[in-house]
């Protein structure tokens, strides 16, 4: 009776990690291959070799990049950057901002998501998620455009932004973030991940309050502000979802609706003109995640256009194999250039 007993215990722990196994592999997409959607005429943009992981392009056409050693990097030892490109340049390159400021630390920087906030006086500040020794703050930046600099004049850190991936900025010290995982422990951050528990969320802070607004997502990652400032949009990455929230005038956030991909979602961005989303993309989460030089991770370009309406118009803009670009996880827009970013990878920068 007891070696019955023990071997169906041991069957039912067998048959629930292939459900696992199974799911696992679904949430990671592991089995899609990309077919290539090209556009005309595409260059690597020099001086990125290392990721490109979040970008944003402000109005004026200035790009700000977070180059993140992130998950893999190819030069370990080198901290992280902020990197400038005018997009109003017929053959733009980077310019790294030097960061001024005693009390801030370049050697551990590592930026990962980044916004920016530009107030009534035209100042414009860089908000941006660092990982120094793997754990989770946000500096903030006063933008210096005549010297080309970043001085930095404060480190945010709180115990309801544990692990932050990005934010989208909503004042000079106001903003919202997502946190891609619940647990703090690595180990425990890996099981999170592989049983599905959906138990990150999405913080709402500003220096006098600070409350989580939405939760029970399956690794919460980009996130951004409709032009008119009344719509949050949150990507799920390995959910495959899109989910759009109604922002109230107390911060608050209500569920209107969510999209369906067949790609994991990483960093929303949103042209200001139109309203419509630009999404980088990972095809398969699995090159991703376990990357191999022999088979790397492809890329992926999403626009989405009336999101709002009932029959949202989704497009492939771009796709590669990871020949030419691994890993796209941001890609936005400016006077009919589309910029691409990468986690640890190169960046793109083509004509529609």
């Amino acid at each position: 009776m007891a070696k019955l007993i023990a071997l169906t215990l041991l069957g039912m722990g067998l048959a629930l990690f292939r459900n696992h196994q199974s799911s696992y592999q679904t949430r990671l997409n592991a089995l899609r291959e990309v077919q290539p959607v090209e556009l005309p005429n595409c260059n690597l943009v020099k001086g990125i070799e290392t990721g490109s992981e979040d970008l944003e392009i402000l109005p004026n056409g200035l790009a700000f990049i977070s180059s993140y050693p992130g998950i893999k990097s190819f030069n370990p030892n080198s901290p992280g950057k902020i990197l400038l490109m005018d997009l109003n340049e017929e053959d733009p390159t980077v310019l790294e901002l030097g960061i001024t400021g005693s009390k801030f630390d370049v050697s551990s920087f590592n930026p990962h998501g980044i916004s920016t906030f530009t107030d009534e006086d035209n100042a414009m500040y860089l908000l941006v998620v660092n990982h120094p020794d793997a754990k989770s703050t946000v500096e903030l930046f006063k933008f210096q455009e005549e010297e080309k600099s970043l001085l930095h004049l404060k480190t945010i850190r709180h115990k309801l932004l544990p692990n932050l991936n990005d934010i989208v900025a909503v004042g000079p010290e106001h903003f919202y973030g997502t946190n891609d995982h619940y647990f703090l422990d690595p180990y425990l951050q890996s099981w999170e991940m592989y049983l599905g528990l959906a138990w990150s969320y999405v913080v709402y802070y500003s220096p006098s309050e600070v409350r989580v607004v939405a939760e029970g997502f399956d690794f919460a990652n980009g996130i951004n502000i409709s032009p008119d400032g009344k719509y949050v949009y949150i990507a799920e990455l390995l959910a495959h979802k899109i989910h759009v929230y109604e922002k109230h005038a107390n911060w608050t956030l209500t569920p209107l609706k969510s999209l369906d991909f067949n790609t994991l979602v990483d960093n929303i961005s949103v042209d200001p003109e139109t309203g419509d989303l630009w999404v980088g993309c990972h095809p398969n989460g699995m090159k991703i995640f376990f990357y191999d030089s022999e088979n790397p991770p492809a890329s992926e370009v999403l626009r989405i256009q009336n999101i709002l309406t009932e029959e949202p118009k989704v497009t492939q803009v771009y796709a590669e194999n990871g020949t030419v670009l691994q890993g796209s996880t941001v890609a936005s827009v400016y006077k009919g250039k589309l910029l691409i970013g990468t986690v640890f990878h190169k960046a793109l920068y083509c004509e529609l």
